[in-house]
Order: structure tokens, then sequence, then C-alpha cells
């Protein structure tokens, strides 16, 4: 396997409002946003720095018919889409919709884990020149990727055999259990803990590197949405704030201490 096996790659907003999406992030993250025109759809593209780092599509009556709320998911390099979606079954987890083709981007499915967090796979179509690598700590990338388990115990051993990632380190956050720290070939990129009993699903909280974190904060707020969390430090000195967008979608913010 290549090095890029395991590495987080994308990030996709489900949203019943896009245009409002697009005006909130460009607020308080600082996208830009770009609509690419797809057969029956459209899907638009966040842009940081000229650089497409997420993107989004509308949630239809249809989604919500079938209890899917607005969500951000990651998607996870593999290097064979079909082998990892099998794989994943055989390690408790399931699949929520089955390996397809994108045209022209890639093969992807959508998986979740023994406990029912969900996250996305892909095998991407090679770009014609390769992606600059960016340095952790810059804005308007994903940063920093963590896991409300079902059961940790039972769900890391699951994404160590899926993606090979490793345990880096861990804390001990007192009634709240272990966190556990994990990496890949980009270094330690975030960490899983065993959910408290008030959130109700197990799921996965993507963060996105901002340059002031209380500035953002207020962003938050002054664009429509609503700060769950924060802003507040943690152990490694970095500054995080957990929020909802004004669609209802969980989000989080980092200034990272690099």
């Amino acid at each position: 396997m290549t090095s890029d096996h395991g590495r987080f790659i994308w990030y996709e907003l489900m949203t019943p409002d896009v245009a409002a999406a697009k005006r909130f992030y460009g607020d308080v993250v600082g996208w830009t946003a770009q609509d690419m025109p797809m057969p029956g759809m459209t899907y638009t593209v966040f842009n940081a720095d000229g650089a497409g780092v997420a993107g989004a599509m509308t949630l239809t009556s249809e989604h919500t018919a079938q209890g899917i709320p607005p969500n951000w998911t990651g998607y996870v390099f593999v290097e064979d889409c079909d082998a990892a979606a099998a794989k994943a079954k055989t390690l408790g987890g399931s699949v929520m919709r089955e390996p397809g083709d994108i045209p022209g981007v890639g093969r992807f499915a959508i998986i979740a884990d023994p406990h029912g967090a969900v996250i996305a796979i892909m095998k991407p179509v090679p770009p014609p020149e390769a992606r600059p690598e960016v340095a952790r700590g810059t804005p308007g990338h994903g940063s920093w990727h963590e896991l409300y388990a079902g059961d940790a115990a039972v769900d890391i051993p699951f994404y160590q055999s899926l993606f090979g990632w490793t345990e880096t380190g861990r804390h001990d956050i007192g009634p709240a259990g272990i966190y556990h720290l994990f990496g890949n070939a980009d270094g330690q990129v975030g960490g899983m803990v065993t959910k408290p009993p008030h959130i109700p699903h197990p799921h996965w909280a993507y963060y996105f590197e901002v340059d002031d974190i209380n500035a953002a904060a207020d962003r938050v707020k002054q664009a429509g949405g609503t700060v769950l969390m924060g802003p507040m430090e943690v152990p490694d000195g970095s500054w995080i704030v957990q929020a909802s967008d004004p669609q209802g979608a969980h989000f989080a913010l980092v200034k990272s201490k690099v």
C-alpha cells in the first residue's frame, strides 16, 4: 500500500440550503465557493487559497426520510475501494452505500464502524499534478478528526485494521475516560473517545483551521450559527470551538499550536 492509504482527503457537507452554507462558511472559515454542475445535481466546492478542500451537496427530502440529518462526512483514501468496503464488513462494520464511481473523481463508498459512526472511503482518480502538501495550522484546511465512539475499545481496532492508523498517545480525561490519539502518513491527525451518555449517536467531528479562535467563534454567532463549546484550550496548547451551522450540521474549528 502507498503512504496515502488512510489519509483524510476530503470533507463533505450535506445541507438543506447550500446557498446559506456558502455564505456561512465563507464568513466563518473564509472559504470561497465554486459550483460544479454534475448529472442531476450541482456540487459546490469550497476552496482555501485557491485549492479545493471540501464540498457541499443538497440534503434532499429522500435523505431526510431515511433519517439523515445535516452533517459533515470525511473521506479517507484507500488503495482499493471495493476491497476496503468488503473488509469493513468482515471487521464488524457495515456498508451504507456500496462502492460506485464518480466519473473523473474516483470510486467511493459510505461505511459505518461497528457502532454506527459513518465515514466515507475513496480511491481517487490521480490528479494531473500532485497537490502541494499543506502544513498543519494552515487556515481553511481540515486539521483534526475526532471520533465519539460507541465503544473505543472495539472501534479503535476496526480503524487500525482498515486504514493502518496507529495510536500515537493517550490522555486521561477523568470521568470521560481515555482520549486515544491516532496518526497516519500525515502524522498525528485525530483522537477517539467513547462517547458520553448525553451524545445520542456515535459520530465523527471534523475541525477546520482558523487564524484566531476567538474571532472565529464570534463569526459563528454573527453568521447565525451556534457555539456549542469553547473557545477551549486542549492539552497540546491548541484552541478549539465546537459549533453547529444554521441548518444544524455540527462542525468544529481549531487554532493549532504549531
